[in-house]
């Protein structure tokens, strides 16, 4: 290893010292808003001669080998208004770039409706496959981020229930803790429970950032199969972002945001959101006479016991603009929640005591300065620890039914000590600590140097008031991971880049295990390296091409090593998941004229995966409760296609969909210890949906009533076809153990009047009221209704 290591500095070292030593006519320089914020993705062409480049993510550019002369430099930009300088090309190169101030046209920021990518300037042109959510096209709805990113092409949101419900992710055949989920940059695992995609408001995010395959280095942690970014507001400027909303099941929302920077660089930011919900929504069940001891089948009947509260405050103050920063901010989030456990792993297990409670006390620390001692340096730092507690409470020794209707375990004698599942009151923290570090380097515009170390620590300790002396819940539940990552982007032109990194991998878990009852620590160290290349090229300026590879390593989660307390157990002796990963795409702009615009991309996503981590619910704890865990599939496959279309005509309509096929497969021929060809060889992984889609379609009226004001109609389709929930080999065609067919549809009327100050929505969600299912055939919310009021001002 440390001959490769060697290796590849050498090869990085002669890219940078022959990148160096090329001088060659060149224009280059810097362009900057009214507020000496970095402008990427600005088009910088010489009038008379075709060159022409775009900045970067850093506003910085470069046009090399132009011939002497003078020349008209027209510089454009979406939302900005162009500019024209003259400028003089001579044979000695500039010993400094220029910085250029485009100001903001507002009234085409006004009249362009952003979607997608196009609004992440800083990630449009990236060799990665990633799609770049506009946070702030949502923020008068009452979406989570969770069903925002339900509209995205390829990606699925599967929850357990209702607001505040466990969730996963699938992404193009990858799912759970293969997509990594992160909130500027640090891993979201390591924010307590208070924070899930599901309870945060999109208000609380910038835009939203879904890789798809290979993660770029900047990102860092172990990602396997794509990752998701939420990007905060943390832009410093004054603002005021504030709204409240109401709904079916007795549902409250609150947000506030603000933040403010005066001259000084003195910055101030902020975010709050309260999360209330009975959840009481209707489910149709079977249910368990007590009296008779028969069910009654396809009953329509009320959540009893699914209430979930959860409040959070994130806050930073610092400083920005500063010489030594760009900002240098230290915070605290605040935080704590309450859930209710109505259902277990499926619908057949009904809670009706049992609930789980925590806390958040997270100091963090933010900084980040570009051009640190010399041009094109950047060194951003974030870290987090997390000092909250949990608390996992199971206590009333009885039985519930759908009706809510109670029987005790032990009718003789009701007050004997025992819980619906386990009796527990266990408390405990995770303390949960992350760190994060990068550090970029431009030598110029066509290369440029990355390097990335993510560290974090997890360690259980916890005491359960029942069992104050149990020897289990003393052994140590600790891990420690280092990832670094290393990375290189060479751009040859406007056109073409090309980005190669590696990555090192290290984990370090201690448990126990246990032998003719006795308990004895247990170490395990996993060491791996893993590597990728990523590549784009335009073959014109609106079609561009993407493909990458890349060999990854997926470490065991937590949650996966120790179990969460509520219905999952742990299993400390999985594998890390390996697996080599293909991605292609393509995506196509066209302008047809000044009304109709259109949007169209497609990938394709190749995966070979060994010692697969997935979820299984098969066993069943002294209650005959199903819980489920983690095991290793030897062997997996995966093919995914999806597809996403929009279209835009003028700012009055815009409508678009999208579809995903994903083909995951069983690859393991013989399992362990076996001799025989697997049953289930070849089959299609259970409970993992393979092909669903949605469509949108959207009006918007100008001055409807009064001048500055909007009004849009939108419609939102979202299918999922049938699936699995078993392994297809264990039933007959016509007794296969699967989840229907699901279309569900929502409506929603948002007014919006003074240029966007002040905003009310009205929303109907899964109006035809079908019966919607996710993870083990769960089922969602039935039809709801939703009022949001929202109230929003801004000091540049």
């Amino acid at each position: 290893m440390l001959k490769k290591n060697i290796a590849l500095f050498l090869f990085l070292s002669f890219l940078w010292i022959s990148g160096a030593a090329q001088i060659t006519n060149s224009f280059l320089g810097k362009i900057v808003n009214e507020r000496q914020e970095a402008i990427s993705h600005v088009s910088i062409k010489l009038q008379g001669i075709n060159y022409s480049t775009l900045s970067d993510q850093f506003g910085n550019f470069e046009i090399k080998e132009i011939p002497s002369g003078n020349y008209s430099a027209t510089l454009s930009a979406i939302g900005y208004k162009s500019v024209s300088v003259e400028i003089s090309i001579t044979e000695k190169p500039p010993k400094k770039s220029q910085t250029f101030v485009l100001e903001e046209n507002k009234k085409e920021i006004e009249q362009v409706e952003i979607v997608a990518r196009s609004r992440a300037e800083e990630i449009n042109r990236q060799a990665y496959n990633v799609t770049a959510i506009d946070a702030k096209k949502f923020y008068n709805t009452t979406m989570d981020i969770g069903q925002t990113l339900n509209r995205v092409s390829g990606v699925r949101i599967r929850e357990n229930g209702g607001l505040g419900s466990n969730i996963s992710l699938s992404l193009n055949g990858f799912s759970g803790n293969q997509v990594k989920l992160f909130i500027d940059g640090l891993p979201m695992s390591n924010f307590g429970s208070s924070f899930q995609l599901n309870n945060i408001p999109i208000n609380f995010a910038e835009r939203v950032e879904v890789y798809r395959g290979v993660v770029p280095i900047w990102l860092g942690g172990d990602a396997l199969g794509g990752a998701i970014n939420i990007v905060t507001k943390n832009e410093a400027r004054k603002y005021l972002d504030v709204s409240y909303s109401y709904g079916s099941f007795n549902t409250h929302k609150t947000t506030v945001n603000a933040g403010f920077v005066d001259k000084s660089g003195f910055t101030f930011l902020l975010s709050a959101f309260q999360n209330y919900s009975d959840n009481n929504y209707w489910v149709n069940v079977d249910v368990h006479d007590f009296q008779t001891g028969q069910y009654e089948y396809d009953q329509r009947v009320r959540q009893f016991h699914n209430t979930y509260h959860n409040e959070t405050l994130v806050t930073d103050i610092g400083v920005s603009n500063k010489k030594y920063a760009d900002q240098f901010l230290v915070g605290i989030t605040l935080g704590k929640n309450q859930k209710e456990i109505q259902t277990g792993n499926n619908m057949q297990d009904v809670y009706g005591g049992r609930e789980t409670l925590g806390n958040i006390i997270q100091p963090s620390i933010k900084y980040l300065k570009r051009n640190l001692f010399t041009e094109g340096l950047t060194v951003s730092m974030a870290g987090r620890y997390n000092l909250g507690r949990e608390r996992s409470l199971d206590t009333i020794p009885a039985l519930f039914n759908w009706r809510g209707e109670m029987k005790y375990k032990n009718p003789n004698n009701p007050t004997a000590p025992g819980g619906e599942s386990t009796l527990t009151d266990y408390r405990y923290r995770n303390n949960n600590a992350v760190f994060s570090a990068n550090i970029t380097y431009d030598l110029n515009s066509s290369h440029n140097f990355a390097l990335n170390h993510q560290f974090s620590n997890f360690d259980r300790k916890g005491e359960d008031r029942f069992y104050p002396d149990s020897e289990e819940n003393n052994q140590p539940k600790k891990t420690r991971k280092h990832i670094t990552g290393i990375g290189y982007r060479y751009t040859f032109n406007e056109k073409w880049n090309t980005n190669v990194f590696a990555k090192h991998y290290y984990q370090k878990n201690i448990s126990h295990d246990v032998s003719n009852g006795i308990y004895y620590h247990a170490e395990k160290q996993m060491d791996y390296m893993g590597y990728g290349i990523a590549m784009t090229y335009f073959l014109q300026s609106d079609l561009q091409l993407k493909t990458s590879f890349e060999r990854a390593i997926r470490l065991p989660e937590n949650n996966e090593l120790f179990g969460d307390l509520e219905n999952q157990s742990g299993n400390a002796n999985l594998k890390p998941e390996k697996s080599y990963n293909f991605n292609f795409g393509a995506s196509y702009f066209v302008k047809l004229n000044d009304q109709h615009r259109a949007s169209l991309d497609a990938n394709y996503i190749f995966r070979n995966a060994s010692d697969y981590i997935r979820a299984v619910v098969e066993a069943e704890d002294a209650n005959g409760r199903q819980i489920s865990h983690f095991l290793n599939l030897r062997s997996a496959l995966n093919h995914s296609f999806d597809f996403n279309f929009r279209y835009f005509y003028k700012n009055l309509i815009s409508l678009g969909g999208n579809m995903t096929y994903q083909r995951l497969t069983n690859q393991t021929k013989v399992e362990p210890n076996k001799i025989n060809e697997s049953a289930i060889y070849g089959d299609q992984l259970p409970n993992i949906p393979y092909q669903y889609g949605n469509f949108d379609a959207n009006i918007h009226f100008q001055n409807v009533l009064q001048e500055g004001s909007v009004l849009s109609l939108g419609y939102n389709l979202l299918y999922v076809h049938e699936f699995f929930l078993d392994w297809p080999s264990y039933g007959t065609p016509s007794k296969r153990n699967t989840i229907p067919e699901q279309l569900s549809h929502d409506l929603n009327i948002v007014y919006s009047l003074k240029s966007g100050k002040y905003n009310i929505a009205f929303e109907c969600l899964n109006f035809t009221d079908v019966t919607r299912y996710d993870n083990f055939a769960l089922q969602k919310p039935s039809r709801s209704f939703n009022l949001k009021l929202r109230y929003f001002i801004k000091n540049k």
